[in-house]
């Protein structure tokens, strides 16, 4: 807050320009024009004084003992939330004028010091708090220019505007001009604005959340504690509030006990309203899935609400709002190497096919090789990274083996210099297998080096599956990522990751970089791709028939009955389960002695819902392949398809009448 105070003994050497002449541009006196906008539910209110007279008024007499002086008069009462004050004023020497501004509640800020150093004519300014630069230290060459449009220069306050957050608007806002240096120029005060801000009705919500245990074991319970707040000191109910607490990897949901109800499949949790100094609150329980080692953190952000919150934004993911708060455990116990999956007991060992690098060529430094590869076709290994491979990798080489002598696997040595750097691998197959096995070797840790991560990520037809990832000793599992945390050498296994896919799958992602415990600027680190033992693709064919009634001679198409004279219809659906392409299929259907098919009622579609497509009643034409084909001889329908590939289907719906 400014008092102020005036030297009169103070001189200002060096020349100066004579005063500008009036701008005429500006008409009227204490006129006042309402400007509103909107910003995250905000109004700002823009209230003007303009002066249009001829003689100078700020002058000699005009002494920051006896300012020059103009009031706002503010008439609607409101909390004000942003203050900015823009002032005009044609003025010789602009560092020589001091502004206050002085709020009803007697509140003054002193936006203007007065430097006394900038020789630049007029003053042409917009003060506010996220101005560009600040006010008096723009080059002391440049004259403003007072004329239209206004407010060219966007300028910090020498003190912040935000001393009025908060305050009531109704009243009076007085406004002060006056020269540090009186006697040396005159200038005459041309407009002044003063911008607004209300607070509109708000409820101020925080998120608090805690976790029962910070080293729980693998296996056991941990209960996470969620309580959301809306402020006592807020003017106002929330409503509509949603605050969403997705379970992290690492833990899987047990049961919950909610104020409201808690969707575990979301993590949406729907808390309703709350008052002012209200709070609910949701405990989680969750088992602890990660590994010895792994650290599990889980969040909690209100997503939604019927209200503005003044101090946060519902669903952004700032972490440093208070809509938003975290909670995070070490799963303790004594390291061992997991027990993968059993691959024989996924995959019949007749059924498995294994692609040996041994067997395989890479030309070192080659990115991108395809392999022709038994049973499903020709396997694409594409590799990227945000720096350049050290030479000498990609290749294929025994430098880690996953303690198994001689073994030969993909080698990829990255020197990533700093901690977001990646590298990723995309292992894309020709068709979908039902299963795959493979393992990473040397995932692991070395003090102020690295500290591997490996993400593996799989796909089928687009969507997204996760493998089961089996830790090694000198590495940790959360979800489909492993940490390196220990040491491990290039002949041992205790750096080995094995990937499990037990579902089907046609696109595998490999991504390896660097785990937040390394140093900003990691050291050189590699990793060893083993051979894939996948599972020969099969197809799974189902039928499935299904009928309705669609007309009786007596009621019609309400609530029909299967009575002579009736239309039924059929619809036959045949459906590849598995995760190879079935071809030349043909399926029959031999209707029942007491009904007559319909003439060219045949359509087709990939499902009973979507069959639209017309079917002739011969076996021959166009029709017959596209994509679908269907015929009828005698009472015997014959459906066929050229190929379903995986989680295809084919339908072939019809109609007949009730003999």
């Amino acid at each position: 807050m400014f008092v102020g105070t005036y030297d009169n003994g103070l001189t200002r050497s060096g020349a100066y320009q004579c005063a500008k002449g009036f701008v005429a541009l500006l008409l009227g006196l204490m006129v006042i024009a309402l400007l509103t906008s909107t910003a995250q539910a905000q109004t700002t209110t823009q209230y003007t004084i303009t002066d249009g007279g001829g003689a100078n008024d700020i002058t000699a007499t005009t002494t920051c003992a006896n300012p020059l002086v103009q009031n706002f008069s503010v008439p609607t009462n409101y909390t004000v939330s942003d203050v900015d004050i823009g002032v005009i004023a044609d003025h010789s020497w602009r560092g020589d004028i001091r502004i206050t501004l002085q709020s009803p509640a007697g509140t003054r800020v002193q936006v203007v010091n007065g430097s006394g150093g900038d020789s630049g004519d007029n003053f042409d300014v917009r003060l506010n708090d996220d101005g560009t630069q600040v006010v008096n230290t723009d080059p002391a060459t440049g004259d403003h220019i007072t004329a239209a449009p206004l407010y060219d220069n966007n300028f910090i306050p020498d003190n912040p505007l935000s001393a009025f957050v908060g305050e009531n608007s109704i009243g009076t806002w007085r406004l002060e001009i006056c020269d540090i240096f009186p006697t040396e120029d005159d200038g005459n005060f041309l407009r002044a604005d003063l911008f607004l801000t209300d607070t509109p009705p708000y409820a101020d919500l925080s998120i608090n959340k805690s976790v029962s245990s910070g080293s729980p074991a693998s296996g056991s319970n941990v209960t996470y504690t969620i309580t959301v707040t809306n402020a006592a000191g807020s003017p106002s109910s929330a409503s509509g509030i949603v605050v969403n607490d997705a379970l992290p990897l690492g833990v899987s949901y047990v049961s919950d006990t909610a104020s409201g109800a808690y969707n575990s499949g979301t993590g949406n949790w729907t808390v309703g309203s709350l008052a002012p100094g209200a709070s609910a609150t949701l405990d989680i329980v969750a088992n602890v899935t990660g590994t010895p080692g792994a650290v599990v953190t889980n969040s909690a952000e209100v997503a939604a609400s019927s209200i503005f919150d003044i101090d946060s934004t519902p669903n952004n993911g700032d972490t440093s709002e208070d809509d938003y708060d975290d909670a995070s455990f070490t799963v303790s116990g004594a390291r061992v190497a997991g027990i993968p999956p059993s691959f024989n007991a996924i995959c019949p060992i007749a059924n498995q096919i294994l692609f040996d690098w041994a067997t395989r060529t890479w030309t070192t430094g080659s990115t991108d090789n395809d392999f022709v590869v038994t049973g499903i076709g020709t396997l694409n290994y594409a590799l990227t990274s945000d720096t350049p491979f050290v030479t000498g990798s990609p290749e294929i080489n025994g430098t880690n083996t996953g303690g198994n002598p001689g073994e030969v696997s993909l080698f990829i040595n990255n020197n990533q210099g700093i901690l977001s750097d990646l590298a990723t691998g995309v292992i894309t197959l020709p068709t979908a297998v039902p299963s795959l096995q493979f393992t990473v070797y040397d995932v692991d840790f070395l003090a102020g080096q690295f500290a591997d991560k490996l993400t593996v990520t799989g796909s089928f037809n687009g969507a997204t599956v996760l493998p089961t990832l089996t830790n090694g000793v000198a590495n940790y599992v959360v979800g489909n990522t492993a940490i390196g945390d220990g040491a491990s050498g290039g002949t041992d296994a205790f750096g080995n990751v094995v990937v499990t896919f037990s579902s089907p799958i046609d696109t595998i992602t490999i991504e390896y970089g660097n785990h937040t415990t390394a140093p900003a600027f990691p050291g050189n680190q590699f990793i060893n791709i083993s051979d894939l033992n996948y599972c020969m693709p099969a197809t799974t064919l189902s039928v499935t028939k299904i009928s309705n009634v669609v007309s009786d001679p007596v009621n019609g198409s309400t609530n029909p009955k299967a009575i002579p004279g009736a239309t039924i219809q059929y619809c036959i659906l045949i459906s590849n389960a598995g995760s190879a392409t079935a071809s030349s299929i043909s399926a029959t259907d031999t209707l029942p002695g007491n009904v007559t098919y319909t003439a060219a009622s045949m359509q087709s579609g990939s499902n009973c819902g979507s069959a639209a497509t017309a079917e002739d009643d011969d076996a021959t034409g166009a029709d017959e392949s596209d994509p679908f084909g269907a015929s009828v001889s005698g009472a015997v329908l014959t459906a066929t398809a050229a190929a379903l590939g995986p989680a295809e289907g084919y339908a072939l719906t019809f109609q007949v009448t009730v003999d």
